[in-house]
């Protein structure tokens, strides 16, 4: 059964915590996804096999956490992240799926110090302006502007695109300015994906700047990235980081 945790803010923020050494596993998961997903549950999983700290949560408006989503925004979103990962002492090694994978950036930009390492899944960094709103017609951009638009997805309902996500997300913005990541990082990406497209992760590989940053691509794999071979890849870079992390703190 999950756990609470009440964010400054007075959001509450439902997860699981599972005991281990450190540094501790946080999946951070995507948008309108919750922490049941196959990819938080199997690296749950592969932690508690391998003794090791894991933490997944549920954002506000998400799975079993209070809120609607239509309230929502990146930001929110990023104040819940901020408050769950103080649940682990120490450093930590953020798993940012979709927008786990932005909000996992914002984390490092924000508190680098915090972060042991880094692996993305299909990073979406700024997706609401240069993939939802970059890609609106004027009719939608209007409709937009006056309250909201619901577009189509692959895994379910549509999603409710509010005006305060599209504003509030240009003040979380990552790939306009210099983002630095001083620990490993693991980028993977499929080629199939529909939902964030190749170019993105090879924009922000080469945006970033850090010591030991490696981009993974993966033939003929979605956005889901939860085939066997995708988990297998998952499992082999959190260790890969946590191997490399553990070296450098000594």
């Amino acid at each position: 059964m999950a756990k609470t945790l009440v964010t400054p803010q007075g959001r509450r923020i439902a997860y699981h915590l599972t005991d281990g050494t450190g540094p501790g596993i946080v999946f951070l998961g995507g948008f309108k996804s919750d922490m049941q997903g196959t990819k938080a549950v199997h690296l749950e999983n592969w932690a508690r096999r391998h003794g090791r700290a894991f933490l997944r949560f549920d954002y506000s408006g998400h799975g079993e956490s209070s809120g609607a989503f239509t309230d929502g925004a990146i930001g929110d979103w990023y104040e819940d992240a901020c408050a769950a990962i103080a649940l682990i002492a120490g450093p930590v090694v953020l798993v940012g799926s979709s927008m786990g994978g932005w909000i996992s950036l914002l984390i490092a930009r924000e508190m680098p110090e915090k972060l042991a390492g880094l692996v993305t899944i299909a990073a979406a960094p700024d997706f609401t302006e240069d993939s939802i709103w970059a890609g609106f017609s004027a009719a939608q951009k209007a409709a937009l502007m006056a309250g909201q638009v619901a577009l189509p997805s692959d895994y379910g309902a549509p999603y409710i695109i509010t005006k305060r996500l599209i504003e509030e997300g240009r003040s979380r913005l990552v790939l306009r300015e210099p983002l630095s990541l001083p620990f490993p990082v693991r980028f993977l990406q499929g080629t199939a994906d529909r939902d964030v497209d190749v170019t993105v992760a090879l924009r922000l590989l080469a945006h970033a700047q850090g010591p030991d940053m490696r981009l993974t691509l993966v033939d003929g794999a979605d956005h889901r990235f939860s085939d066997a071979r995708c988990l297998a890849l998952m499992e082999g870079s959190v260790a890969d980081v946590l191997a490399a992390a553990v070296r450098a703190l000594g």
